[in-house]
């Protein structure tokens, strides 16, 4: 592979940076070719105990920024472990690039399409789908099932729910008293229509016990309403914690504030879809239920004992730190107080395009987190094991989801394919 073949005008060096810059693409080069020969593949191998270690870099770049002066000894060591380890992280920075720009062509490609070809969709998400242009929330839609396949389909489609979710807001936040004056309205209404010419005294409209205000009666339309206001008041604490003062979800850019005015009806269909195969683990008459939180708890150990016996033995059996105690809120919350944003717009995108569903793939990243903390869990107590599950240390993702992917459930042992 020659460098001429790169592409052009993508790259921009600055001029400090020029002097390493042979040494760059040559190590660049050099990973590509490895890449070739190993046909494309993963070098990612993972082993019973092993954990993944990520490499950190210490110092910024700021602190080098006088490299051409004279330096002792060991400030000459400094710089080139800096040099080298910039050697080793600019050849994946720029591969990521490429990759990236390759997958959003072939994103673009399938949602050009008259329709849709959902299997191609779901192979390229599974991957990691590329940030901006708005191509992860229509690829979100589409894999949850609010867009159809057919693109003919989705003017009249996002018209209907955006309209019936207009209207089921209304009716939910309306007062009773809002809704009779409504209804009184439009019966006045006709009856001008049917008695125009006729006059005489407003008629009055007896208020039964159940339309009344202070009724303490359960059937009340007010005793409803009051029990939404307090479940609303509840949402409103909830949204203070959801992070608003993330540029994600401020809708300062120009493309959020064109759909802003959707956002909302289109958030709230998409979250009725994501919760559509695990919305039985919040109903707590079915915690002890085939389809209750507990028996999904049950999944999650019968799938780490048989992936690794040893580790779940040291858990449940020597320990007794069973999965109440943390994938509890790992499997509720779908990972998102685990890790930090950006891993988790990448873990949705695996979970939203596993062709089994989004809890098979949720209990394999839970047990995958398992595994690659395994010798950590094995030599930790009861104490030390909780907390590091209760706040689970940070990891590469795409490693994480590697391993989540190569489970099986009917092995004895996990293992990686070669």
């Amino acid at each position: 592979m020659a460098c001429s073949t790169m592409p052009k005008g993508n790259f921009k060096i600055s001029e400090k940076h020029k002097r390493i810059l042979p040494d760059l693409l040559g190590g660049l080069v050099a990973s590509l070719e490895h890449r070739e020969n190993d046909g494309g593949g993963s070098s990612l191998r993972f082993e019973p105990g092993k954990e993944l270690e990520t490499l950190q870099l210490k110092g910024s770049e700021s602190e080098h920024e006088n490299d051409d002066e004279v330096k002792t000894d060991g400030d000459l060591d400094l710089t080139n472990r800096w040099r080298i380890s910039r050697e080793v992280e600019a050849p994946v920075s720029v591969s990521e690039n490429i990759d990236a720009d390759e997958k959003r062509s072939e994103l673009e490609f399938e949602l050009s399409q008259k329709v849709i070809n959902l299997e191609r969709l779901q192979r390229i998400a599974s991957s990691g789908l590329p940030d901006g242009g708005g191509l992860r929330a229509r690829v979100w839609k589409l894999l949850l099932g609010y867009l159809p396949a057919s693109r003919d389909l989705w003017e009249g489609e996002l018209l209907a729910d955006r309209s019936k979710y207009a209207k089921l807001k209304e009716e939910l936040l309306s007062s009773p008293s809002e809704v009779t004056r409504r209804k009184d309205e439009a019966f006045s209404s006709c009856e001008l229509k049917v008695d125009n010419d006729k006059d005489g005294m407003l008629k009055r409209h007896e208020i039964s016990h159940e339309d009344h205000p202070l009724s303490s009666c359960k059937a009340s339309v007010w005793h409803q309403f009051f029990k939404d206001s307090e479940i609303a008041e509840q949402i409103d604490r909830d949204l203070v914690r959801t992070h608003p003062e993330m540029k994600f979800f401020s809708g300062d850019s120009s493309f959020s504030r064109k759909n802003r005015s959707n956002a909302e009806a289109d958030s709230f269909a998409c979250f009725v879809r994501l919760l559509s195969d695990s919305v039985d683990h919040f109903c707590q008459q079915l915690d002890n239920s085939s389809v209750g939180i507990l028996s999904t708890l049950s999944r999650l150990s019968e799938l780490l004992k048989t992936n690794d016996e040893e580790l779940w033995r040291h858990l449940q059996i020597s320990n007794k730190v069973n999965p109440q105690f943390y994938a509890f809120r790992w499997i509720t919350l779908l990972l998102t107080q685990e890790f930090n944003f950006n891993s988790i717009l990448r873990i949705w995108d695996s979970l939203l395009s596993n062709p089994f569903g989004i809890q098979d793939m949720l209990l394999r990243v839970c047990c995958a987190m398992l595994l690659c903390v395994k010798s950590r869990l094995l030599s930790g107590d009861f104490m030390a094991n909780l907390k590091l599950l209760q706040h689970y240390p940070e990891i590469n993702i795409e490693y994480l989801l590697q391993v989540a992917q190569e489970l099986t459930p009917d092995t004895s042992s996990f293992h990686l394919s070669p």
